[in-house]
């Protein structure tokens, strides 16, 4: 589906006068022949500008409720040939130049983060008499609104930062100021393995409803003989499992790469060579489970001395963190290309879809079980 093409809406408009009431009289004189002709007044018909917001519809009702606080920037509105574009945190939009009469709202599925559903459409009626207000949902079931998990080993606990937040506090910060709110719980495991992940998913998804799932695992992976003699050995099966509990309980899995370690230390440059081919299974399996992809790895890599990113061989120091937020928060809210079918019978979603109420999707990775650790307890607020 062509990404420019737009999603017709629909919801109670609104519309203010942009310019004043113009009325220009135009004088023709012809002269032809032996006789002439004069043509009357010529109206120019008056423009407005249209103003609303677009906003995080959080029940799904179409109304925005006193306690719906989430906007949703950077969306394209449209209507008629003329378009504006919703501001950060307020999610506040102006189409300028809009014809007086009966107009259809759009929005340019191109403009919309991963997951986000526009509502079917709305004729408006121009000048409006109030504010527009449009509603894009997520299909979270009874998840928690603007909840996001962050599940993986010590790395997501945030081990080595200064405030022993890692990267949820920095994601926090730039989920507020993009969206307005933003919530980061911390599900991560000490020392546990892709294949632990795969075992206690579940368990966290069930202690903490979160609307998203952010999935940082493999790092200890490495530790295991057989995945370093024989890649990708449970990695991938244990990460592909990861996203598809989460997908089944109606959370949105954001997946990442795996970090780099310290090029520095005693077990380079072998280990992060493991972790380049790793990741470049990782990328592949994100895009055949059509899953957005956080990529931490590129950002560390980018820099050339990458080594004053860390405390210790694999634990990054706040620099480090700043950039796994970075990654995770570009992955949520950068558009992507949107392809798949109808679902009850609203816009066209990504084939990760499953909508509300849909049957659970079955676990149907080959997960290596593994012992089970000591630091499994889930850290919820």
């Amino acid at each position: 589906m062509d990404s420019h093409r737009p999603v017709v809406l629909s919801s109670p408009l609104v519309s203010r006068p942009s310019l004043p009431l113009l009325l220009v009289l135009v004088s023709a004189l012809a002269a032809c022949g032996g006789g002439g002709g004069a043509s009357g007044p010529t109206p120019v018909q008056p423009t407005f500008s249209v103003a609303g917001a677009v906003f995080y519809d959080e029940n799904g009702n179409g109304v925005l409720d006193p306690a719906e606080g989430a906007r949703v920037p950077d969306v394209v509105v449209e209507i008629g040939a003329r378009n504006g574009r919703s501001s950060k945190v307020q999610g506040e939009f102006t189409v300028d130049g809009v014809p007086a009469g009966a107009q259809q709202v759009a929005l340019r599925r191109g403009s919309l983060p991963p997951y986000y559903a526009a509502p079917p459409s709305i004729p408006v009626a121009v000048p409006q008499s109030q504010p527009l207000l449009v509603p894009l949902t997520l299909p979270i079931g009874r998840n928690r609104p603007n909840v996001y998990m962050g599940f993986g080993d010590s790395i997501t606990i945030g081990q080595g930062s200064s405030d022993n937040n890692g990267y949820r506090s920095w994601l926090e910060e730039r989920l507020r100021s993009h969206f307005g709110r933003g919530v980061v719980v911390d599900q991560g495991a000490d020392a546990t393995k892709s294949n632990r992940g795969a075992e206690r998913i579940d368990d966290s998804l069930a202690r903490a409803r979160p609307a998203y799932t952010l999935i940082l695992y493999g790092t200890n992976d490495w530790n295991v003989q057989e995945c370093k003699l024989k890649p990708p050995c449970f990695t991938i099966d244990s990460l592909r499992d990861i996203v598809l509990s989460a997908r089944g309980s109606q959370s949105l899995p954001v997946l990442s790469t795996i970090i780099p370690g310290d090029p520095t230390s005693f077990e380079q440059p072998a280990r992060n060579e493991w972790v380049a081919a790793q990741n470049e299974r990782i990328r592949a399996m994100a895009g055949q489970e059509g899953v957005p992809l956080a990529d931490p790895y590129a950002l560390f890599v980018k820099d050339p001395n990458f080594a004053h990113l860390y405390v210790d061989h694999v634990h990054p120091n706040d620099g480090g963190y700043q950039l796994i937020a970075q990654a995770f928060f570009t992955a949520i809210a950068t558009p992507v290309e949107t392809t798949g079918t109808s679902v009850a019978g609203g816009p066209a979603l990504p084939a990760l879809f499953v909508a509300p109420g849909s049957a659970r999707v079955p676990r149907t990775s080959g997960a290596v079980a593994a012992p089970r650790a000591s630091g499994d307890a889930g850290r919820v607020p």
